[in-house]
């Protein structure tokens, strides 16, 4: 195991398989690339953040069967709830009207911690981008899913257990979460959509640490991404996609 990111979650230390710490999206591709190496033949790879928990041992066969009956969904989101197995956050609803955790449905975004995903399409995908060290990986991912023709599908009455903890606790999400919005959108949006979602997400980004706290590493994180888009690489989603998208609920603008 290879020395953690000064200041990174404990938890990073799961994505290192070397000497360099890979963040968590790379820790997640070499555990995939470890099954393809062993020659698994798995239809089905569940990426599961070590402070989750299962409620009971059924839960990765009913969600195979959900996929299965939702052969257009590439990833199946189960509802992540509190251990006491009734409380969700709004941030964990993978949609965005969240007032009713319990309503499934067809979904455009990804709560990365815990998903199901084919491995035919992760693969054809990419997998997750290694770039993005940590935060919001899920969004990258869901969006060139979509571009692949593929959707996402929220099983919510599969429920999977998380701490009721907030991502600010790890003292590099302010300025992760920032710069990778940026870079995300740089790489998947058409020219035209880039400024309406930067507008939107600048004002409710801003809005959030301004009330909450962390406005100095969200600025710092909004300048680096700004300063240093052009290091990603461009792949404009289809208009197609975007009328996808907002078709599922959730346009790329918002």
């Amino acid at each position: 195991m290879g020395e953690p990111h000064p200041g990174a979650p404990d938890h990073l230390g799961l994505g290192e398989l070397g000497p360099e710490n890979l963040g968590i999206p790379g820790g997640r591709n070499a555990g995939a690339d470890a099954l393809h190496e062993a020659g698994d033949p798995a239809e089905w790879l569940y990426f599961l953040d070590n402070d989750a928990a299962f409620p009971r041992p059924d839960v990765l066969a009913r969600l195979v069967a959900e996929a299965e009956r939702h052969p257009e969904a590439a990833w199946v989101q189960p509802r992540l709830t509190g251990p006491d197995d009734v409380t969700t956050p709004r941030r964990w609803v993978p949609r965005l009207r969240a007032s009713n955790p319990e309503r499934p449905g067809k979904i455009a975004s990804m709560t990365e911690g815990v998903v199901l995903i084919r491995r035919d399409a992760f693969d054809a995908a990419g997998g997750w981008e290694n770039q993005l060290f940590l935060y919001p990986e899920g969004f990258d991912l869901a969006w060139r899913l979509y571009e692949a023709g593929w959707s996402g599908w929220y099983a919510a009455s599969i429920r999977m257990h998380h701490p009721l903890t907030e991502p600010t606790r790890h003292a590099l999400y302010h300025r992760l979460a920032a710069r990778n919005r940026i870079w995300i959108a740089h790489r998947n949006l058409r020219a035209p959509l880039l400024p309406l979602y930067l507008s939107v997400w600048t004002a409710i980004t801003l809005a959030r640490a301004a009330r909450g706290g962390g406005l100095g590493e969200t600025l710092r994180g909004m300048r680096e991404g700004w300063t240093t888009r052009r290091t990603q690489p461009r792949r404009p989603m289809s208009w197609r996609t975007v009328y996808r998208l907002t078709a599922a609920g959730r346009p790329p603008i918002i």
